[in-house]
């Protein structure tokens, strides 16, 4: 198994000079598989550049596209690729989109392609595209079978329903949490109230390590340092620092860090990781560390 970063900021594309390093355009990675089966977490605006290199497979080879999307949830930096996805125009290519059930509003992953083909938004409606598309919402906790690809999901720590996904191929496994942010008890200590939202949060975590357990290749949001996190409480959005303690908790082999701050130069970027990674000099055993950058490809 194999994955490729096609979009690593958060929030916003944020192309330029100051990020040209590790890129500027929101997540998207592609996996493929031990058979090399097509399966892509999240379709932020690394998807357009993953769809050009379809294509032109599609060209050289004269195969049709098949492609699995696995949406962590529905906010705009994960999604606002999905309607440039050039095989969704292609006649023979066959697209599934699999995501969660909003259990507030009741609608599937098919409410999100819907929203965004409105007129009002983008000139082309679903009934306009040649491919064949699919829909499945996913029920957390059910594993869900891709030919030989094994695709675990588990609910992550966000303001909406967010998919964590644990994907196992040929003896490998790689965990995306999409977006997700530190367990906090806003309750004061000694108080009923905190001890009950303590036994949430340890029942919450951990159902969540135990799907990434000893995973291979660990794909985490970082979006902050531990200055900045406090001023963003409840964004839904984690730090270097939790990443590492994850990592380090559940067994992964390596870790991989994602979800960039969009006002964060390419420098900027490096220095706050070196100074996350100095706090647990010493810790990190045989632990790989990384900054994720589009076009980092990994063979597990």
């Amino acid at each position: 198994m194999k994955f490729t970063f096609w979009g690593v900021r958060g929030s916003i594309p944020s192309p330029g000079p100051r990020t040209v390093r590790y890129g500027g355009n929101t997540t998207c990675i592609e996996v493929r598989s031990h058979d090399d089966t097509l399966l892509v977490l999240d379709a932020g605006t690394g998807l357009y550049a993953l769809a050009q290199q379809l294509m032109a497979r599609r060209a050289r080879d004269r195969q049709s596209i098949e492609a699995h999307l696995f949406i962590t949830h529905s906010h705009w930096d994960h999604i606002h690729g999905l309607p440039f996805f050039s095989p969704l125009f292609v006649k023979g290519s066959r697209v599934r989109l699999h995501g969660i059930q909003d259990p507030v509003t009741g609608h599937g992953i098919e409410h999100v392609m819907n929203v965004q083909l409105q007129n009002s938004y983008f000139p082309v409606s679903e009934e306009s595209m040649d491919a064949t598309i699919e829909y499945r919402s996913l029920v957390p906790g059910v594993p869900f079978s891709v030919g030989e690809t094994l695709v675990h999901s588990v609910v992550m720590n966000h303001p909406v329903t967010n998919l964590g996904y644990r994907i196992e191929s040929g003896g490998k496994s790689l965990f995306f949490t999409g977006d997700h942010e530190p367990f906090h008890n806003p309750h004061a200590p000694d108080t009923p109230e905190h001890a009950a939202r303590h036994a949430a949060i340890d029942a919450h975590r951990g159902a969540i390590d135990a799907v990434m357990r000893g995973v291979d290749a660990l794909v985490v949001d970082c979006s902050y340092t531990l200055e900045e996190y406090p001023a963003k409480l409840g964004w839904g959005h984690g730090t270097f620092d939790a990443a590492l303690e994850t990592a380090l908790r559940v067994g992964a082999r390596s870790l991989y860090c994602t979800h960039h701050e969009p006002t964060r130069s390419d420098d900027e970027l490096e220095a706050v990781f070196a100074e996350a990674l100095a706090r647990f000099d010493g810790r990190l055993g045989l632990l790989a560390v990384h900054l994720a950058r589009e076009g980092m490809e990994v063979a597990l």
